[in-house]
């Protein structure tokens, strides 16, 4: 049984007016272009398609939001990195991530990381851009099923030190369901979702 009964895709925004009533409590996924973060989404809410997955970089192109249960939304940011998008493309995306992070629903980001890259400058801007105190913060080193034992030690590590008291972090794997069940809960505990009985 999935741990979010009725997940459903809610709205795409394309500009701070469309956002969804501010209400409620919301969390951000958000990755490197290619780091798996569709992918997380949908092993986190256990269905299928949810969130589109492609191996073309940059697809996401919106802010998409998904409804997990009533005045509680997962928002799918696109993708940063080496994606093709158009410069203007992308600076319009800029005043949405502006707003976002104003809103008073928001109660957290999680970064999806490449285990196998680790904390990117990009991932590091994107941690930036999440101030101390005002959202909480988890890093999913996904694709953990790519790491030997050591490996994985070595950047679960390396990323809780880079961190420095920032965030919490842990190792996901979408394919081999590697930290689903831990990733699911710290979702459900910052939206304010009753515990699993």
């Amino acid at each position: 049984m999935s741990r979010f009964r009725e997940p459903r895709f809610l709205t795409s925004v394309a500009a701070p007016v469309q956002f969804p009533a501010d209400v409620g409590a919301e969390v951000a996924f958000a990755g490197r272009s290619n780091a798996g973060k569709s992918s997380a989404i949908n092993a986190i809410t256990q269905r299928r398609g949810l969130a589109r997955t492609s191996k073309t970089p940059g697809r996401t192109r919106l802010l998409n939001y998904f409804e997990l249960a009533p005045t509680k939304r997962l928002v799918d940011l696109p993708g940063y990195g080496y994606a093709s998008v158009p410069a203007a493309e992308r600076g319009a995306w800029l005043p949405l991530l502006e707003s976002l992070r104003t809103r008073e629903s928001l109660k957290g980001l999680f970064v999806i990381v490449d285990a196998r890259r680790g904390l990117t400058e990009s991932d590091e801007g994107l941690i930036e851009w999440s101030p101390p105190g005002a959202h909480r913060l988890h890093v999913l080193l996904s694709k953990a099923d790519k790491l030997n034992r050591n490996e994985s030690a070595a950047v679960l590590r390396d990323t809780s030190t880079r961190l420095a008291g920032r965030g919490t972090v842990q190792l996901f794997s979408a394919l081999r369901g590697i930290g689903v069940p831990e990733a699911q809960e710290t979702l459900a505990a910052w939206l304010g979702l009753a515990p699993r009985r």
